[in-house]
């Protein structure tokens, strides 16, 4: 099983896509998110994942960089099950707010004959606190990160090999969550920019850490890998060396920094 990010960067980012991810365990993947737009496409298209290889995704909120490229793959999922070519259910988690939004966007800006497969082969499934899902061999646990700003949910998700892996979606870590982060073997934690630069990006501000944050969370809860996402683009060049020797000052465990495309081992061939 690989992690493949489709996207790195925050909100607001034009040399890199917006955060989203795939985990790819042989020819069947699951789609966290989708970006701000269609350069999803592109992204899944550069990263040699077939929608067709897609059954179900997971929408962390409804902010328009997680959201909006969600109804792009809706019309894509709709178009290739109208011509024969996507033959299973395409299933959509989220929390209720994810689903409302989702509901409106498609019936707004989508036409009748792709809207007609949502509630049939299209399926959106409201998760709440707790709420469980089997996906690609992994047992997912959905809580929710209390949000400072929009309602969003992050997730647990037990590996074909045993380990543990915990999302925290895009903003600082909540103690409600300990129980489903707690000495997880990876951890994906947004940094929003360096400590050193929190003057320039204003991270707090913006209900946002930064990657020694990030280090010193990752020490505390006792995980064993941390994965850093949800970045500024300003500092792409430098970005992978000095976000990783800021966390690993804090942290004792591995820190990865990918790039866009990049992908991560999780579970090797058992």
């Amino acid at each position: 099983m690989e992690l493949i990010f489709l996207g790195t960067g925050n909100a607001m980012v034009t040399r890199c896509y917006n955060t989203c991810f795939v985990f790819q365990q042989g020819e069947e993947c699951f789609l966290v998110d989708a970006g701000g737009g269609n350069g999803i496409f592109n992204q899944l298209e550069r990263a040699g994942v077939a929608f067709t290889s897609i059954r179900h995704m997971f929408v962390t909120h409804a902010h328009t960089d997680h959201i909006l490229g969600v109804i792009w793959v809706i019309r894509k999922m709709a178009t290739l099950m109208s011509k024969g070519k996507y033959t299973d259910d395409f299933v959509v988690y989220g929390h209720e707010e994810v689903v409302d939004a989702l509901t409106i966007f498609c019936r707004l800006t989508l036409p009748a004959k792709i809207v007609k497969y949502i509630g049939e082969r299209i399926v959106f499934q409201k998760v709440g606190e707790g709420d469980r899902a089997e996906v690609l061999g992994m047992g997912l646990h959905f809580f929710d990160i209390a949000s400072t700003k929009m309602k969003q949910f992050g997730f647990r998700a037990e590996l074909p090999n045993g380990e543990v892996l915990a999302c925290l979606g895009d903003e600082p870590y909540n103690e409600v969550c300990r129980e489903y982060v707690q000495g997880a073997d990876w951890l994906l934690c947004e940094a929003f920019c360096l400590y050193r630069d929190r003057d320039i990006f204003s991270p707090y501000e913006k209900h946002h850490s930064t990657a020694r944050d990030a280090g010193r969370l990752a020490e505390s809860l006792a995980v064993k890998n941390l994965v850093l996402y949800h970045t500024e683009d300003k500092t792409l060049e430098s970005r992978k060396v000095c976000y990783t020797e800021e966390a690993a000052a804090e942290f004792s465990g591995k820190v990865y920094v990918p790039d866009d495309l990049e992908r991560i081992e999780l579970v090797k061939d058992l």
